[in-house]
């Protein structure tokens, strides 16, 4: 009986002190999960309160309008408008719907702003303001298409200028023994600009197993000029057919060339037409009342004789 007893002591006694010290573990694992996850959700705020306003605030409306947009817009309109973005380097990485989400925002906000700003202070009238409210709109509807356009210019015309200068240096890497990729990439790491970067995209599509056939492609429909879709399609030709990628290149930089130098010429011969208009506006007026000054006072004063 007494063993009995010693031995159901025992177990309690250890059992008491396994359960206190498991307990203290269990307290402190519990306190530590709660200060780690503490710790966490300071961390996510801080990292939200960094971003900028238009991260925290802007961006997300924008892409629940966007979403909403998204869901009426026809798919040709969305492909057609994606083509756009594509050409004019995607400011902003904006898509379809949140560029159509902005002119809309646009078309809105700014017959407000008129109304409220221009046309109750100044007192315009009905028809005044009506007038008014639908210049704004409209102005506010083609401002991001015109946007749109302009920066698909610049950047059409930079790709344009540059390419000469990029083939000379694929066409040296490829004839001192690299590869058409290796030398893509020396181009990428020597050339900046906006073609430069479109090389950049089409390697990295490369590399994620697209066919390079089908990234020459890709990159020539998203630069927009027809002298890069020229090469682009010279190129796979030469893959498909097998012909030497250097003599290609040293042709089709030559042609790059003379092209290049064509439309400086062609921009010297139309300098003199531009300059009509700021001779006539601000230089003959300027000529005539130098010339014809002194006889007109002459004039006045022989009449008032």
């Amino acid at each position: 009986m007494i063993g009995i007893l010693a031995f159901v002591t025992v177990v309690l006694t250890v059992l008491g002190v396994y359960t206190t010290i498991y307990g203290e573990r269990l307290e402190i694992t519990r306190r530590m999960q709660e200060l780690t996850s503490a710790l966490t959700r300071k961390k996510q705020l801080d990292d939200e309160l960094s971003k900028p306003f238009t991260e925290r605030v802007i961006r997300p409306v924008l892409e629940k309008v966007a979403a909403a947009i998204g869901r009426a817009m026809p798919a040709k309109k969305r492909v057609s408008l994606q083509k756009k973005l594509l050409m004019a380097g995607n400011p902003g990485d904006l898509s379809p719907n949140e560029f159509l989400a902005i002119q809309y925002g646009i078309t809105l906000v700014l017959p407000v702003a008129v109304l409220l700003l221009v046309a109750m202070p100044m007192g315009w009238g009905p028809a005044g303001g009506l007038a008014g409210l639908g210049i704004a709109a409209a102005v506010g509807f083609l401002l991001p298409e015109y946007f749109l356009k302009m920066q698909a210019a610049a950047r059409q015309e930079d790709i344009q200028d540059s390419l000469p200068d990029v083939l000379d240096l694929l066409t040296v890497s490829v004839e001192a023994g690299l590869g058409f990729d290796a030398a893509l990439v020396k181009v990428v790491e020597k050339i900046k600009g906006e073609l430069s970067t479109e090389f950049g995209r089409m390697l990295q599509e490369v590399k994620m197993g697209k066919p390079r056939r089908d990234a020459l492609r890709d990159l020539g429909h998203r630069s927009g000029v027809d002298d890069v879709v020229a090469f682009t399609g010279a190129i796979i030709q030469a893959d498909q057919l097998g012909v030497s990628i250097g003599n290609v290149l040293r042709l089709q930089s030559e042609q790059m060339r003379m092209k290049r130098r064509q439309r400086a010429e062609q921009k010297a011969m139309k300098a003199p037409i531009k300059m009509l208009i700021p001779l006539i506006l601000f230089i003959f007026p300027t000529i005539f009342i130098v010339v014809m000054g002194p006889a007109a006072i002459q004039l006045v004063e022989t009449f008032n004789k």
